[in-house]
Order: C-alpha cells, then sequence, then structure tokens
C-alpha cells in the first residue's frame, strides 16, 4: 500500500489541534498500533499505575501505551515505558507536587541489563543527547503521560519559572561493558543481569572536565566543589548525583576505590562554609529547612550538604565513552528511592500482534 504523505501530514496536524503534543509531531495511535503495545505486556488496560490526587487524574496501562505509541516507541519499548513509570512513581515527589514544582524537573533514568543491547539503547558516546530512537521515545513516552494523562501542561498546571531544555529526553543505558563497578541496579536492590530501570527526578546537569590529574582525591576534590556550589543549597541539606564517565569510574576503581568508597569521600566533603553562605544569604536554616541570611553564624562552621551517606542521597552510574574526562553532576530534585524496577514483558524487536 502505497503511503498518502497528505494523510500523514493531516494526522500530525490533528495531534497539534487536540493538544497531545510537547511541540514535536506525533505519531497517530491507532487502534491496532496500541493494542501490538498492549499485547508486549500481561496487565489490564484499565490497570491505574499512577495519579494524582489533588487533580482527579489517573494513568491506566493503556493511556500509557498511547502515549508510548505517539511519542514514537516501538512496541517491543513499552515493558521498558512501564518500568520507568514505575520506577519514577518510587520517587515521593512524582507523586506529589513534582511535576507542577517551579524548577521543572526533569526525569532521569537508567536502564541496565541485556535489554540496553537487545532494543539498542546508547550508554556510550553522547549518551546524554539525541540520536538513539529508544533513549529518546521512552523518555519522550514518560512526558506525554504527564501531559496527557495527569493533565499537566505549561502555563496550566506546571508551573516551571524556566524549565529545562532536555526535560523529557533523559533516558541512559548504563555502560555495564566500561563500568568498574556492579550495575547501578544492584543498588537498587535487583541482581546484576536483570533488565531494569532506575529513575530520579532531577533539576539539571553540570559537567565536571578533569583530565588534569591521575590523583583520586584531586580528582573527587574537583566533583566536590561542583557539587557544593551555594546555588544548589536551598534547603539545609540537598542530594546530588554522578554519572561517571569510564575514564573517570576507572581512575578511581584503579585507586581501589569502590562506589561506596568514593560516595563516603564525598559525603564527608560536601559542603560550604557558614561564610561561604553568608555571603550569599543561606547560612540560616529555618524550622521548615529553608534556608535564609541569618548573619549571626559562626563563620568557620562547616555546612554539610548531605543529609545521610546511603545511594538515596548520591546516586552513582557510568556512561558515557572512555575518550576523555567528562564526566556528569546530576542535581537530584528529591532524593532517589535506592529501589529499581525489573523490566517485564516481551521486549524482543518485532513482538507478535
Amino acid at each position: 500500500m502505497e503511503a498518502d504523505p497528505d494523510a500523514a501530514w493531516a494526522a500530525v496536524e490533528h495531534g497539534y489541534e487536540q493538544g497531545w503534543s510537547d511541540g514535536l509531531p506525533v505519531v497517530p495511535a491507532t487502534r491496532s498500533l496500541v493494542d501490538r503495545f498492549l499485547a508486549t505486556v500481561d496487565r489490564s488496560p484499565e490497570e491505574v499505575i499512577g495519579s494524582l490526587e489533588h487533580l482527579h487524574r489517573t494513568v491506566t496501562v493503556e493511556l500509557a501505551a498511547i502515549n508510548a505509541a505517539m511519542a514514537g516507541c516501538r512496541p517491543e519499548y513499552f515493558p521498558v515505558v512501564l518500568a520507568a513509570w514505575e520506577a519514577i512513581q518510587t520517587d515521593r515527589a512524582a507523586g506529589g507536587g513534582g511535576w507542577q514544582s517551579t524548577s521543572g524537573p526533569s526525569p532521569l533514568l537508567v536502564v541496565n541489563g541485556p535489554v540496553r543491547q537487545q532494543l539498542g539503547f546508547n550508554s556510550a558516546g553522547g549518551v546524554f543527547g539525541p540520536g538513539f530512537r529508544p533513549n529518546m521515545t521512552v523518555a519522550r513516552a514518560l512526558g506525554l503521560i504527564v501531559r496527557n494523562a495527569l493533565g499537566v501542561v505549561p502555563h496550566g498546571f506546571e508551573q516551571a519559572t524556566q524549565g529545562l531544555p532536555g526535560r523529557w529526553q533523559v533516558c541512559l543505558a548504563e555502560n555495564e561493558e566500561e563500568s568498574p563497578w556492579e550495575p547501578m541496579a544492584v543498588e537498587g536492590g535487583l541482581d546484576a543481569g536483570t533488565d531494569a530501570v532506575s529513575a530520579m527526578l532531577t533539576r539539571t546537569v553540570e559537567y565536571v572536565d578533569n583530565r588534569h590529574t591521575a590523583d583520586p582525591e584531586q580528582l573527587l576534590a574537583d566533583f566536590a566543589d561542583t557539587i557544593s556550589r551555594s546555588g544548589a543549597l536551598i534547603f539545609a541539606h540537598a542530594p546530588a548525583g554522578i554519572v561517571f564517565c569510564p575514564e573517570h569510574a576507572q581512575l578511581l576503581a584503579g585507586a581501589g576505590m569502590s562506589r561506596a568508597d568514593v560516595r563516603a569521600w564525598l559525603v564527608e566533603r560536601c559542603g560550604r562554609t557558614k561564610a561561604d553562605l553568608a555571603r550569599v544569604g543561606k547560612d540560616g536554616v529555618g524550622p521548615n529547612g529553608v534556608r535564609f541570611a541569618d548573619g549571626t553564624t559562626a563563620p568557620e562552621d562547616f555546612d554539610p550538604l548531605f543529609s545521610a551517606a546511603g545511594p538515596e542521597v548520591l546516586p552513582i552510574a557510568v556512561a558515557g565513552a572512555r575518550n576523555a574526562g567528562i564526566s556528569m553532576v546530576v542535581r537530584v530534585f528529591a532524593g532517589w528511592s535506592a529501589r529499581s524496577v525489573p523490566i517485564v514483558g516481551r521486549t524482543t524487536p518485532g513482538s507478535p500482534s
């Protein structure tokens, strides 16, 4: 059957007219296409998988399938979409006001297991960027679910002051092959080799470019300085995360440091003195945990950034290419649940309808 470009254009325009789009064209979610998505999982289409009670809106498996189709996913991606959605629901902010925050937080999705190669997820060069269909469309599917099922749209229920340029595109596969540590999903409670997604809401990412030293403590000091910047200190404590490039991770592991050792080193040293905080009007902490300009604090006292020492305050993953010492600090919105979600369903390309 010959494709009709005019009909395709009309279908795209219809999606815009209905308000279903995030600004980019959406794929028409026909009944037959949605049924192919639903056939990849053994779940009822009517099963409720999320809600925002204060908006009186819910998400069902079928609504998730419709939005995954519109996002450009292939049917075999749908089990990953459901696992990613369940994983982001473990972030307490996602079930409350997180989607409507003035900071406009973005989900960070980390995929582990053989499904990475099976479906073609990028785990190496350009892992935070575009160019790979599963990375882009799985993340976009979550954005369309929030928009179309939960009704959170810009200039409406979404209240982001400026928002993030990559709000619905940060889905990366962990580079397990070049990581010196166990997969992130193991810290999330699953066995190594499990197909899984870990997720958290984030505010932004900031690069650490350090190709200058082979000393692990000098390298980590650079991360501590970036993590501890005063602009990120809104409350008494703040979570953060790191996506190490393989070069940095291997340097640290070569010095005998495990992921837990790296975290412990940073937890002990991240923070600012009261003098530093007083210069920006954040040296006081009110009873609600929010910082304010006090002016009476002891300048030499040190305010630690982290409230605890576990993966919930400082999740660590490894991704990217081993061609330079460039890693990312992630500004986590409310903390990681430290619970990864297994991917359950038929992810074989060309799953039957």
